[in-house]
């Protein structure tokens, strides 16, 4: 592809692209942007033709030949899996006789976890602006409606903002670890009542159950049965149906083990539920729960104490225990800002949205502003 003096190629998928040119670029501290993460959604039939999710690798060439900037684009024929939400865009443009789908979405799949969306090799800026530039041409060249890079890296934003797409925000409530050498310092951060209550709970979770944590070569297949059988309970409740398919899991465990941390709660030695985290850099990611008993108390054990507990041993700056959840709050997470930013080249759609979009920032920063108020650390 070449326009404006930028030349780019689409690849037919991630896993067509060598594992060590695109983790050039992806980097090590985000698992979710990795080649081994996105070519296993791929590989196990998560993503592709059927799924509404195309694999479309959008990538620019250095002058060595490999690759100097990669954009994880897919090709999106719904707006499931996303966690940013357009579905009233899309009602108002296709009721004023517009078609919003296809749709181009640079994102890791159904992981609503900030990390970077323009892969520059060794981490150097200079060829952002080539492959913002490519994006838009892929967009302009096949008809698209629009744009849409999800849960950008903060330090990113500006790259985006700067080539002249839409800023949103939204909010999530992330961990921090303030040095903390154990579970009971961070307790000492909080206010006494809301100390007292996590203490309760924890004992409540875990009465008459082990907890186990499991990475790298203890992950069996039959460890992925059991939390095969948790994540489908979530997700015909939460999606009408799972986005993974059971060979993901199987997949991420041959290629990730060591970034794998999964947690399970047993009753007499049989998992009745359990978390999936994967490690980063500086950070542990929570990704997927379920459980086939209902046990009170034991959602925030697994996902959110245990990951607190986890984060502290292995000296990670954080924890990021996903989308949404103001009961997060209560429990020590802490509310921060997300973003995410969006090319509409259609001169009045894009006046809208960007009005909705002022509008809805002033809100969210409101919010922001608001919850941290009512978080429970104690007060200096």
């Amino acid at each position: 592809m070449a326009d404006r003096d930028i030349v780019a190629r689409m690849a037919d998928g991630v896993s067509a692209v060598p594992a060590a040119d695109w983790d050039a670029c992806a980097g090590t501290g985000n698992p979710f942007v990795s080649h081994a993460f996105l070519s296993a959604l791929e590989d196990s039939g998560s993503v592709g033709p059927r799924t509404g999710w195309q694999p479309l690798p959008i990538i620019v060439d250095g002058a060595d030949g490999r690759p100097a900037a990669i954009a994880p684009a897919y090709g999106k024929s719904h707006s499931q899996g996303e966690y940013v939400f357009d579905h009233a865009w899309a009602d108002a443009w296709e009721r004023a006789g517009g078609r919003y789908y296809p749709k181009l979405q640079i994102a890791a799949p159904f992981s609503p976890v900030p990390g970077p969306r323009l892969l520059l090799r060794d981490g150097d800026a200079a060829a952002a602006p080539a492959l913002i530039a490519a994006i838009e041409t892929v967009v302009r060249q096949n008809g698209l409606s629009s744009a849409h890079a999800t849960f950008v890296a903060p330090d990113q934003v500006p790259l985006f903002e700067a080539a002249g797409w839409l800023i949103r925000s939204d909010r999530q409530f992330h961990w921090a670890n303030q040095g903390y050498g154990c579970f009971d310092d961070f307790l000492d951060a909080l206010a006494s009542r809301k100390r007292k209550a996590i203490r309760k709970e924890r004992a409540a979770a875990v009465a008459g159950l082990d907890i186990v944590h499991l990475s790298g070569g203890d992950l069996t297949e039959a460890h992925w049965d059991a939390f095969w059988a948790f994540y489908q309970d979530t997700g015909a409740r939460k999606w009408g149906r799972p986005y993974l398919t059971r060979a993901f899991f199987s997949t991420l465990g041959e290629r990730m083990a060591d970034r794998v941390l999964l947690m399970l709660a047993l009753r007499d030695g049989r998992p009745i539920a359990g978390a999936l985290n994967l490690i980063g850099g500086d950070t542990l990611y929570g990704r997927y729960w379920g459980a086939t008993e209902e046990v009170p108390f034991l959602h925030f054990e697994l996902c959110y104490y245990q990951a607190i507990d986890a984060a502290i041993a292995r000296g990670l700056a954080r924890v990021e225990a996903g989308a949404q959840g103001e009961h997060k709050l209560a429990r020590g997470y802490e509310p921060v800002a997300t973003w995410s930013a969006h090319f509409i080249p259609d001169p009045g759609f894009r006046r809208a949205v960007a009005d909705y979009l002022a509008a809805e920032r002033r809100a969210v920063d409101d919010e922001i502003e608001m919850l941290a108020e009512m978080g429970p650390f104690r007060r200096s």
